[in-house]
């Protein structure tokens, strides 16, 4: 199901605002950039629409903004992130309180980070986020990532292993944990495959 933001039924000065800063600093990267980005968006739409008292322009707002610390570094980027998220939403006179919603669903995201989400908007975010790590465009990004960490073949396997076969216990919604699963599917069928000729490549 490809879920349209319009049916997000969201009509905000600041949501728009900040969806065309994301556009013009994101790059084009599946791993991280704009792409990625307007997955977890669609995602959280999808995952929200189950949903009747969620605040959708918080939950749009962190979801364009939860990678925007990437932009000068990955390391804590989800801190970073909640730093130039209180900063924009500041300038654009943004309600504080709402502020601090958007601050918390955004430090939520971080698998690593292990800030626990409370709030329904961030348990959407977590899992619209962990989404894209899992199924055929999970399978794309990890290896771009690693090729530009250069991971080699065994490091790329154990890192497939030790984080993304794991994600599925690690969701929040009824609907994050369904596509989880059927996500998590292709990974390992790629593994028994990508196996086999490992096995085949040595005799």
């Amino acid at each position: 199901m490809r879920l349209k933001l319009s049916e997000c039924q969201v009509n905000s000065r600041v949501l728009n605002a900040v969806s065309e800063l994301v556009k013009l600093l994101m790059p084009p990267d599946p791993v991280h950039g704009i792409e990625h980005v307007e997955r977890v968006v669609r995602m959280a739409c999808r995952i929200a629409s189950n949903y009747e008292t969620v605040d959708r322009e918080v939950l749009l707002l962190s979801a364009y903004l939860h990678d925007i610390g990437r932009l000068s570094s990955p390391d804590n980027h989800a801190v970073r992130s909640a730093s130039i998220v209180r900063h924009i939403l500041e300038m654009l006179g943004y309600p504080k309180d709402k502020i601090e919603k958007v601050v918390d669903t955004v430090l939520s995201h971080s698998y690593s980070l292990g800030y626990a989400a409370m709030s329904t908007e961030a348990k959407i975010l977590s899992d619209a986020d962990k989404l894209d790590a899992l199924g055929a465009i999970g399978l794309v990004r990890v290896l771009m990532y690693s090729g530009e960490l250069g991971r080699d073949l065994h490091e790329v396997i154990e890192h497939i292993k030790a984080k993304l076969l794991k994600l599925p216990e690690t969701m929040h919604t009824s609907e994050g944990k369904v596509e989880a699963e059927r996500r998590v599917k292709i990974i390992r069928e790629f593994l028994e495959n990508l196996f086999r000729e490992l096995d085949y490549s040595h005799q």
